[in-house]
């Protein structure tokens, strides 16, 4: 989850930065600067961010490009929604790399992974319980915090894989015995600890919670 900047070879890095770049500008647009009106919003916004620069920079891997690490995509954005999750989350990644842990030509590519993909898959997924399934409380912390965050998670694991196996970094058999299993298990820690912390935010802080509408959510109750 930490992709390093000589592992690929510059096409990737300086692709990433023209795709980053417009992507950037069009969330600084969109996101909902007027929240942070709100204090009690933009402290939490701003510790989010601090809680994830130090989750992000305890990682566990053996080869370069492997690490795993817990991530808080899903919680993010629920959070926060969209614009402000992707700006947020790279944030994140700039705290990482101004700390030693991330190499700067890699920033964007790592960016457009972790940040953009990765709000990507927790639009889709909330979408689609939306769609899917009655919205209630227990929809909500379950199918969308719990398992929309092992999800996440596992989507993650499975780009940076591809990306690996297309360009022979690290061979396919290697990638699916040595490195995508593991984030089974980094997907059930990553919904425990998301689906845990979600739900103390409903139920004592409801208002930190964008993507929450007590009026649908909770059935009017």
């Amino acid at each position: 989850m930490n992709l390093p900047g000589q592992l690929l070879g510059d096409f990737w890095y300086w692709l990433a930065w023209g795709l980053w770049l417009p992507l950037m500008g069009l969330a600084l647009r969109l996101a909902p600067w007027r929240r942070f009106k709100n204090g009690n919003f933009l402290n939490v916004w701003l510790g989010m961010i601090v809680v994830l620069i130090l989750i992000w920079s305890m990682k566990a891997g053996i080869k370069p490009g492997l690490d795993l690490h817990l991530t808080g995509i899903m919680l993010f954005y629920l959070l926060f929604d969209l614009p402000l999750a992707f700006i947020g989350l790279n944030l994140v990644l700039l705290g990482i790399t101004l700390n030693g842990s991330m190499d700067c030509i890699a920033f964007a590519l790592n960016g457009l992974i972790m940040a953009g993909l990765g709000s990507g898959f927790s639009f889709l997924i909330r979408r689609g319980v939306d769609y899917c399934v009655p919205r209630h409380f227990f929809v909500f912390v379950f199918l969308k915090g719990f398992f929309g965050a092992a999800l996440v998670v596992m989507g993650i694991g499975l780009t940076f894989s591809l990306l690996y196996g297309v360009n022979a970094i690290y061979s396919w058999d290697y990638l699916l015995e040595e490195y995508l299993p593991y984030y089974l298990l980094l997907g059930f820690s990553e919904a425990w600890i998301s689906g845990m912390v979600l739900t103390l935010m409903l139920v004592y802080r409801p208002e930190w919670v964008s993507s929450f509408d007590g009026s649908i959510d909770l059935g009017d109750k």
